[in-house]
């Protein structure tokens, strides 16, 4: 499992985040940081993950501006 710290990207991180995620290997997993910002943001991931075929597992406020989110890729 993997850690991709994408908070230097601010609110821009859902184009990494699907690469990232797209580029899974069947089973694997993976835990994502960014900003959260609006709380926008927590549903764009979401978002993401549904629509690349992966499933989220965890997601939870790290800190006052920061959000995590555990992937696993499932097709």
């Amino acid at each position: 499992m993997k850690r991709y710290d994408l908070r230097h990207l601010g609110k821009d991180f859902g184009n990494r985040l699907g690469e990232i995620v797209q580029s899974l290997e069947n089973g694997e997993s993976a835990i994502f940081l960014f900003e959260v910002g609006d709380f926008s943001s927590v549903q764009q991931s979401a978002d993401i993950v549904q629509q690349k075929g992966c499933a989220l597992l965890n997601s939870l406020r790290f800190n006052e501006v920061d959000w995590t989110i555990v992937v696993r890729r499932e097709s």
